[in-house]
């Protein structure tokens, strides 16, 4: 597989506990990556999809057995095009990571990260890759042991399933947060995973105490479905301001009520009782969101030309933060989250090209958004 190894201002210290860490300026926004991952995204037939555990379109957990084994079986099934010449290509990733690093590039605005990443070098790879595009990693712990990874298998018509392995990774515990890593912040991303439910709520207590807003994305259905209960509770708690979803996510979220409860509307209003800002991604039909009594309906932009659908929630939720940050309206802010969601579709991975990048811009232009940086 091809590597995205940027070099440039690699300012990772190898063994060092703490990387980037000269830089002492608070970012504005922070994600939570308790096991910092690596991506192999492919392009792959779909008769793989039913070789493997788990429903096609959603993202859980495997060993380490079985990810050697999927990547095994990706030189079997990997596609060829003449028309998509980029088949394989492996990078930072991680929910939390894709969407830090498009309010970093694309937005231009100080995002870092909180967690950890083996001494290895795939974690070298991870650092790389976010401190080339202006990531502050002063609060990601370099430890020993390995890295995450996630294998993402995108089919034929862009859809993706994603199978991450997290065995023998390194992972930031919730008793090592300090209030420095927060001090001076005004956002904090999360991704919701059982597996990190301790961390989650410990981010979440020192988070509230520094002021620092909070973000939440559901996951993934399968998550959902599997771990409904927590995330009800987490909820509930009145501790999120704002929460992503997507349409598959909305619809588990209350499959535990009567059918009719079972869809993105009632899941949306569901979210904004207990959230001040609540979104729901409906694919190429755009977005619903609500904020107070505020309920908007926002059609996609942008052709539907879909290479790979690795990240579009994530760089959704770039665009939307930024809006938030910026004080745009709520329709704006799901304005902007379109642009960046449906520009990260037209390439492979989870990241957007410089060339989709002016695709955005132009997109805003048109639309009479404010381009980052430009002042107008």
């Amino acid at each position: 597989m091809g590597v995205e190894y940027k070099p440039k201002n690699n300012r990772n210290g190898g063994e060092e506990d703490h990387c980037n860490s000269a830089v002492t300026d608070p970012p504005l926004i922070l994600g939570l990556l308790p096991s910092a991952l690596v991506d192999h995204v492919v392009k792959v037939d779909r008769s793989l999809l039913s070789q493997i555990p788990g429903d096609s379109g959603g993202s859980f957990p495997v060993e380490i057995e079985e990810l050697e084994h999927i990547l095994k079986e990706v030189k079997v099934h990997i596609l060829s095009s003449p028309d998509d010449p980029t088949l394989a290509k492996t990078l930072a990733g991680g929910s939390v990571a894709n969407t830090i690093r498009g309010l970093a590039t694309g937005f231009r605005l100080s995002c870092g990260i909180i967690g950890a990443c083996g001494a290895d070098e795939q974690g070298k790879l991870f650092a790389s890759n976010m401190s080339f595009y202006g990531v502050n990693l002063s609060r990601l712990r370099m430890k020993k042991g390995t890295t995450a990874q996630c294998v993402c298998l995108v089919d034929e018509l862009g859809n993706r399933t994603m199978r991450p392995c997290f065995s023998n990774a390194a992972k930031i515990q919730g008793d090592e947060l300090r209030k420095e890593d927060f001090k001076g912040s005004k956002w904090l991303i999360l991704r919701y995973a059982i597996s990190n439910l301790e961390i989650i709520h410990a981010a979440i207590q020192i988070a509230k105490q520094e002021g620092v807003l909070i973000s939440l994305d559901l996951a993934s259905f399968e998550m959902v479905r599997k771990f409904r209960l927590p995330l009800l509770q987490l909820l509930e708690s009145g501790n999120i301001n704002l929460c992503f979803a997507n349409e598959d996510e909305a619809i588990e979220l209350l499959s535990f009520r009567d059918e009719e409860d079972a869809n993105p509307e009632a899941a949306l209003e569901f979210l904004a009782k207990h959230c001040q800002w609540a979104v729901v991604t409906l694919g190429p039909k755009g977005c619903i969101a609500r904020h107070g009594k505020e309920t908007v309906r926002v059609p996609a932009i942008g052709e539907a030309n879909v290479i790979d659908a690795t990240g579009a929630g994530d760089l959704f939720a770039s665009g939307f933060l930024y809006g938030l940050v910026k004080g745009l309206s709520l329709e704006e802010c799901c304005m902007v989250g379109s642009c960046s969601g449906c520009s990260v579709i037209r390439a492979l991975g989870g990241e957007v090209t410089p060339e989709n990048w002016q695709w955005v811009y132009k997109k805003m232009q048109t639309k009479g958004l404010t381009i980052p940086g430009s002042g107008k």
